[in-house]
């Protein structure tokens, strides 16, 4: 997939205010810990996560969807009122019917126009939604789209820390679990446009191709579900997972620079799915890439499902890491086994 007139025109993150370090994690999970006999600090060793935030009891997908939504449009020349398309992308939806979307579309303050939708891809559904509002743009359906997600960690980490206390489990049954003590809460939203709706002389990251691959056999390696009020399930073969997600993106990474007929070495940065130090570090080993042009906020943030690597990128944008002209790729891969990778000019 190539791009030619698609650009992002605004990009903004909503970080929640509370922090959980992982030394509070590991506290609560203290008798757990002493009954297994487990090391202290595991999970820190395990992933670097220092900490991850959370929004408050009570908080929809849609608030946290919409908040980040308000704040990109406040930052673009293109007014709510122009907007064609909104795309909600989070994992997490307020409820199965109707779409989250059509929330986060009245607290937004979008007009009746906007055609909407939800688009859930595990951990690649922002970047799969920048794809789908690119090519509309590209085809002349619609000159301006918003995209949004927003993770709510908070049901998920705490019905994993209740059963995680449960005196029936044993080394391997907490196994499958502890990814979930990772997940961190955030939300990220875009406004696309095509290139002439942008203001006379106005510069903007331009979108230049995407390349995806699939290997289902390995859906199975990471399922979430509800898991009765208010309350989310999700188990993880980690190890399976890193390992047949390192062969998926190996493949679409080799892929990727082919058919946008790129150079590693004119790459100026690079992000990535934020899952954890290993999972970094395992990556740019299997792509020969040098760690340093990585940006990476995972220690402070965890893994923010579907907002992961775009507020990474906007993190990095907002530190001023980010340079006209650069040329950046975003390496995205989500449970199911999905890959996904853009080529950005900054």
């Amino acid at each position: 997939m190539r791009f030619l007139h698609t650009v992002i025109e605004s990009l903004a993150a909503d970080l929640p205010a509370e922090s959980l370090s992982t030394d509070a994690i590991e506290r609560r999970l203290a008798p757990l810990y002493q009954r297994l006999r487990l090391p202290a600090g595991r999970i820190l060793l395990m992933t670097g996560i220092r900490e991850r935030r959370l929004y408050p009891p009570g908080t929809l997908p849609s608030d946290a969807s919409s908040a980040a939504a308000r704040k990109a449009l406040a930052r673009s020349s293109i007014p709510p009122g122009k907007i064609d398309l909104y795309i909600h992308a989070a994992v997490c939806r307020d409820m199965l019917e109707p779409a989250t979307a059509s929330f986060a579309h009245a607290k937004i303050g979008l007009p009746k126009t906007t055609q909407l939708f939800d688009l859930s891809n595990a951990c690649l559904g922002f970047l799969n939604a920048l794809v789908i509002a690119a090519g509309l743009v590209e085809s002349g359906q619609i000159r301006a789209a918003l995209v949004s997600s927003g993770e709510n960690s908070r049901p998920l980490l705490d019905h994993t820390l209740d059963a995680l206390l449960d005196p029936a489990h044993t080394r391997r049954t907490i196994k499958p679990l502890f990814a979930n003590l990772t997940i961190g809460s955030a939300a990220v939203a875009a406004v696309l446009c095509r290139d002439d709706a942008l203001p006379p002389g106005a510069r903007r990251p331009r979108l230049l191709s995407a390349t995806c691959r699939a290997d289902t056999r390995h859906a199975a390696l990471c399922k979430g579900d509800t898991h009765g009020a208010d309350a989310l399930a999700m188990q993880t073969d980690s190890e399976a997972l890193l390992d047949a997600g390192l062969r998926l993106a190996s493949e679409t990474w080799r892929d990727f620079l082919e058919e946008a007929r790129l150079d590693p070495a004119d790459i100026a940065r690079t992000i990535t799915h934020q899952v954890g130090s290993t999972h970094r570090r395992k990556l740019y080993e299997t792509l020969s890439l040098p760690a340093e042009k990585d940006h990476s906020t995972f220690a402070f943030l965890g893994n923010t499902g579907s907002v992961a690597l775009p507020v990474t990128l906007a993190d990095a944008a907002g530190k001023k890491l980010l340079r006209e002209d650069d040329l950046v790729a975003l390496l995205g891969i989500g449970s199911g086994l999905n890959s996904l990778m853009l080529a950005l000019r900054w």
